[in-house]
């Protein structure tokens, strides 16, 4: 659809309701803020900070940021998984390409893989959307946990609850 800049309605807001059983919109101004207590530890030097945390769909959106290079984990998904890298390089043990900055990287259902951040690498962002539950396995597949939205959002309530924004903090990424 073309830009519409010679419309004179083109400048209006959309003047009707919105459906009334539509859930609020979700706005996070400040998503790659410095502030240490908006990104949640998940392992030791492994923080996230969450953007969107669908109960009624089971994905979460968030900012993945790794301080210090190594094995991260090995998981696999059972379904699909997108990618934005924002700053630095990773990449997987199973596969021969690396996602650099700017890289998008599409994760199929099934996938299983260890992800690495390079020796070189200080500092680690990339956006992901997980759709679904992520397993961790040994190199052979035995299962050894698994993170949800749910489990996330236990992770960001135990946080904020620790670093006094308070447990509801959370709640304005719910959806």
């Amino acid at each position: 659809m073309p830009l519409a800049e010679k419309d004179e309605t083109a400048r209006i807001p959309y003047q009707l309701p919105m459906p009334p059983d539509a859930l609020p919109e979700i706005i996070v101004p400040d998503a790659n803020s410095e502030d240490e207590r908006l990104w949640v530890k998940q392992a030791e030097n492994v923080y996230f900070r969450p953007l969107c945390l669908n109960v009624s769909q089971g994905y979460w959106v968030t900012l993945l940021k790794v301080r210090k290079s190594g094995v991260l984990s090995r998981h696999r998904h059972a379904n699909a998984v997108h990618g934005f890298v924002l700053k630095g390089r990773w990449h997987y043990l199973e596969h021969d390409w690396e996602a650099r900055e700017g890289s998008y990287v599409y994760e199929p259902p099934g996938e299983t893989h260890t992800l690495i951040v390079p020796d070189d690498v200080e500092e680690m962002i990339t956006f992901f959307q997980v759709n679904g539950v992520m397993y961790y396995v040994d190199p052979y597949g035995k299962h050894l946990g698994y993170e949800d939205v749910f489990t996330k959002i236990d992770m960001c309530r135990a946080h904020y609850e620790e670093v006094g924004l308070g447990a509801d903090y959370v709640q304005q990424f719910i959806r």
